[in-house]
C-alpha cells in the first residue's frame, strides 16, 4: 500500500473518530437547554464540500430554520482546534432554536429593529443581529450551563492571528464578553492597546444592554445596533476577512421559508442608544426617546413598512426573491386581514334527484351504477346484462338554494401619476389584493388588468382563480402616459361568447379613467363599448377614483370635462363612482365594497 493510501485511510479514521464523538455530544447538547429539548440530530459535513451542499459557507457551523437543522462543517472544525467543544457549539446552536432567534417572524422582527438602529449601515443587520443573538446564547450558557463558551473565543484568537481580528469592532465584541464574564481585558484575544476609555464604556453598555434584555432581547436589539453603529462606520471600508465573518452562524437562516410576518412597524421598535436607556443606566432621563404610537396594521390608521424595505428583511434573513416577488408577497399579507367573502349571487333553485325504480345494467353501462345488493336479491345467480340492475332517478323541484359566486372584471391604472407598488405601498394594488383574494375566497374568478399607455398593458389569462398569477398583475408598474385599453373592454364582453357567468367590472384609477370612452383602435365608440360590456356582464360596474369629493359641483376647472363625462357614465350606464380624495382610503373603500354587495 502507498504512503498515500495510508494518509487517506488515516485521515478517513479521524474524520470517523470525530463524527462519533460529536454524535455522542448531541444528547448532552440538547440536555443543556431542556431534558425535554427535541431537535433531529446535526448534520455533521465531514468536508467543506459537504457543508457548502447543505448551504453553509464561511462559517464553521450554521442554523437552518425551515427545518430546524443544524449543520457543523468538521473540517474547519478541526483547523481551529475546536474538536474538544462538541457539546459547547453543537448547545450554542440549538440555543438559536430555543431562544434567539428561534424561528422566521421573531427573526424578521430581529432583523427590524436592527435595521432600525443602524441608519445608513443597514446592510450589516444580518451580522449584528448574529452577533447579538450569540451574545445572549454564550453568556447563559457560561452562566447558567458551566460551559467553556469563553475558551472557544481564545481558541479562535490563537488559529486566525491578530492581523484579522483587529478591528475596533472586534476588539469591542470580545470587551463586552469580558465585562459579561468578569474577565481581565485582553483575556479572551483583544489587543489591549485597542481598548480605550471609549471603547470600556460601550463594552460596559453592551453587557448591560445583554443582561437587562436577556428575557426581551426584542426590545435590547436596537439599542445593541446603535451601540455598535460607530464601529461599524469606522470598519466598513475594512475589505479584509475577520473573526467575525467565522461566527456567522445565523446569515442565511431563513433562506427557503416562506415570508410570515415583519410587515408591521411595531411600537417598540424604536433604537435609542444605551447610554439613553434608564433601564441600563440606573439614570432617569427627560430626554429620554419615545416611541410614536402605532398600530398594528389591518386596524384603522394601521402602519406597515413600505415594499422596498421589507424586501431588504427578507434579503438579510437569507430570503432571495426578485422585487416583483417580494411584492406580490407583500400585498398578500398586508391585504389578509381585510378579507372577507365575495358577493354571491342567488340561482334558482336546484333540483333534487328521487329514487323511481329499477332498470336493467347492461354491458357497457359504467360499472359505478351497477346496483349490487338489488341485483343479488333478485336472482342469486348473477348474469351481466341479463339479472343485473341499476337505480333510475327523476327530477324534482328541490327548496335547497344555489350560490352563484360574481365574477371579478378589475383595471387597475398603473400611469405615472400612481406610486410604484415594488418600492412603496400602493393603495391601489393593496385595494386590488383585498377585493382580488376576497373574490377568490368566495369561489369567483377574477380577471386582472393592469394599464397605462398606449400598447403598456398586461393581464391574467382570462377569468383565473390562481392566487399568484393575479397578484403579480396587480403588483406590475408602467408608470407610462393614460390610455385606458378599451380593446380589453371589447375583447371581454363584446365578443361571440360573452363570459357565462355575472361579471362586476372594477375600475381603480383617478379622472384618467375617461380615456375609456374615447375611440378604441379600430376607431369605435369607447361609449358604446362601455355600454355593451356593462349590458354583458351582468352584475353592474364600480369606479373607485382618486377625486375630489366635490367633482359633481366642479364645472370650472381643468378637470370639468372629464367630471361632465364621468356624470354621463353614471346617468346613461349606472356606473357606480366613488371619490376616493386620498389613496389610503382605498382600502376602506376595498372593504365596503365587499360588505355592499355581500348577499
Amino acid at each position: 500500500m502507498k504512503n498515500g493510501d495510508h494518509k487517506t485511510d488515516r485521515l478517513r479514521t479521524q474524520s470517523a473518530l470525530l463524527v462519533e464523538r460529536w454524535q455522542q455530544a448531541w444528547p448532552q447538547a440538547l440536555e443543556v437547554w431542556s431534558k425535554y429539548t427535541r431537535l433531529h440530530d446535526a448534520l455533521l459535513c465531514t468536508s467543506r464540500v459537504k457543508a457548502k451542499k447543505e448551504g453553509l459557507t464561511g462559517s464553521f457551523a450554521m442554523i437552518r430554520l425551515h427545518d430546524q437543522s443544524i449543520v457543523i462543517d468538521l473540517e474547519s472544525i478541526a483547523e481551529l482546534g475546536l474538536e474538544d467543544y462538541a457539546v459547547e457549539i453543537l448547545a450554542h446552536e440549538i440555543g438559536h432554536h430555543i431562544l434567539a432567534p428561534g424561528n422566521v417572524t421573531d427573526h424578521f422582527r430581529l432583523l427590524a429593529r436592527i435595521r432600525r438602529g443602524l441608519p445608513t449601515l443597514e446592510s450589516f443587520s444580518a451580522m449584528v443581529a448574529n452577533l447579538y443573538t450569540d451574545l445572549l446564547i454564550n453568556d447563559r450558557l457560561q452562566r447558567r450551563s458551566g460551559l467553556r463558551m469563553a475558551d472557544i473565543y481564545r481558541r479562535l484568537a490563537q488559529s486566525s492571528g491578530d492581523s484579522k481580528g483587529g478591528s475596533k469592532l472586534w476588539n469591542l465584541y470580545l470587551r463586552i464578553y469580558e465585562n459579561l464574564w468578569q474577565l481581565d481585558t485582553g483575556s479572551l484575544g483583544a489587543r489591549k492597546k485597542s481598548v480605550d476609555e471609549s471603547l470600556e464604556t460601550d463594552a460596559w453598555l453592551g453587557a448591560r444592554v445583554i443582561r437587562v434584555y436577556a428575557d426581551d432581547w426584542l426590545t435590547g436589539a436596537g439599542r445593541f445596533a446603535a451601540l455598535m453603529l460607530p464601529y461599524l462606520a469606522e470598519d466598513a471600508a475594512r475589505e479584509s476577512q475577520t473573526l467575525i465573518d467565522r461566527l456567522l452562524d445565523t446569515a442565511g437562516a431563513a433562506k427557503g421559508c416562506e415570508p410570515v410576518g415583519g410587515i408591521e412597524i411595531e411600537q417598540d421598535e424604536a433604537a435609542i442608544h444605551p447610554s439613553e436607556d434608564s433601564a441600563i443606566t440606573g439614570i432617569e432621563s427627560e430626554e429620554e426617546s419615545q416611541l410614536p404610537e402605532q398600530q398594528i396594521i389591518g386596524q384603522a390608521d394601521a402602519q406597515a413598512r413600505e415594499p422596498f424595505e421589507y424586501g431588504e428583511i427578507l434579503r438579510a434573513a437569507g430570503i432571495q426573491l426578485d422585487d416583483h416577488e417580494i411584492a406580490v408577497r407583500y400585498y398578500r399579507e398586508c391585504a389578509l386581514p381585510h378579507l372577507i367573502p365575495f358577493p354571491a349571487r342567488l340561482a334558482p333553485e336546484s333540483p333534487e334527484p328521487q329514487l323511481e325504480g329499477l332498470e336493467p345494467w347492461e354491458i357497457g353501462d359504467p360499472f359505478d351504477e351497477l346496483d349490487v345488493l338489488q341485483t343479488v336479491l333478485q336472482s342469486p345467480q348473477v348474469v351481466p346484462g341479463l339479472t343485473t340492475v341499476r337505480r333510475l332517478y327523476g327530477r324534482e323541484q328541490g327548496y335547497a338554494v344555489e350560490r352563484q359566486p360574481v365574477d371579478l372584471d378589475m383595471y387597475v391604472d398603473s400611469s405615472g401619476s400612481m406610486p410604484n407598488p415594488q418600492v412603496n405601498v400602493s393603495y391601489l394594488s393593496l385595494a386590488g389584493a383585498i377585493i382580488a383574494l376576497s373574490a377568490l375566497r368566495a369561489g369567483s374568478r377574477v380577471q386582472a388588468t393592469l394599464w397605462s399607455g398606449k400598447y403598456q398593458v398586461m393581464h391574467t389569462r382570462g377569468f383565473v382563480r390562481d392566487e399568484q398569477e393575479i397578484l403579480r398583475i396587480l403588483t406590475g408598474f408602467y408608470g407610462g402616459a393614460t390610455c385606458f385599453p378599451i380593446h380589453r373592454l371589447r375583447e371581454t364582453f363584446c365578443a361571440a361568447s360573452p363570459p357565462a357567468r355575472p361579471v362586476h367590472i372594477l375600475m381603480i384609477s383617478d379622472d384618467g379613467i375617461t380615456t375609456m370612452f374615447e375611440r378604441d383602435e379600430r376607431g369605435n365608440s369607447g361609449w358604446e363599448i362601455s355600454a355593451q360590456a356593462m349590458a354583458a356582464a351582468g352584475a353592474g360596474g364600480t369606479m373607485a377614483l382618486n377625486i375630489p369629493s366635490g367633482w359633481e359641483q366642479d364645472k370650472q376647472s381643468w378637470y370639468a370635462k372629464d367630471y361632465a363625462w364621468l356624470k354621463r357614465a353614471r346617468q346613461e350606464q349606472s356606473w357606480e363612482i366613488f371619490p376616493v380624495s386620498r389613496l389610503e382610503d382605498l382600502v376602506a373603500f376595498a372593504r365596503a365594497f365587499s360588505r355592499r354587495h355581500y348577499i
